[in-house]
């Protein structure tokens, strides 16, 4: 019995040490996804898709972090002016993430234009709704 009982403790400790890993990958392929369908729907040219990258990546750090803050999961951004995460003040969170947008949505238009760049933010949100389509269709299966 105690034999069994250290076996079933080993197996799940293993796959406890092995879900973030699973975790993780999911979170790159969808990432990579993500960058795949905004470079197609935008039609970013390889320059284009090398320069906005990279500022796409900080903006979606930043807006990580301001929804991680808003949730109280973590301590509000640094950036900007504070928020403090618990008060749980959406509006101002919600404030705040219309500000980064819009001075994200300045940075993309110097390397993809005022168009594409405004359109960045509901392709955004296509791929979210996609992604969620696709999650909802796999729990039915």
């Amino acid at each position: 019995m105690l034999h069994l009982r250290y076996i079933l403790t080993t197996i799940c400790f293993i796959f406890a040490l092995h879900m973030p890993s699973f975790a993780q990958q999911n979170f790159k392929a969808i990432e990579s996804e993500k960058i795949a369908f905004v470079t197609k729907e935008l039609k970013l040219t390889p320059s284009e898709a090398q320069r906005f990258f990279p500022i796409y990546n900080q903006y979606n750090n930043e807006l990580w972090d301001l929804k991680r803050a808003k949730r109280g999961n973590s301590k509000a951004p640094s950036h900007g002016n504070s928020l403090n995460p618990q008060s749980r003040d959406v509006i101002a969170f919600d404030t705040k993430e219309v500000e980064l947008k819009k001075s994200y949505r300045a940075e993309f238009a110097k390397i993809i234009g005022q168009s594409r760049a405004s359109q960045f933010f509901q392709v955004e949100e296509d791929f979210y709704d996609r992604l969620r389509n696709k999650i909802q269709n796999n729990r039915r299966r």
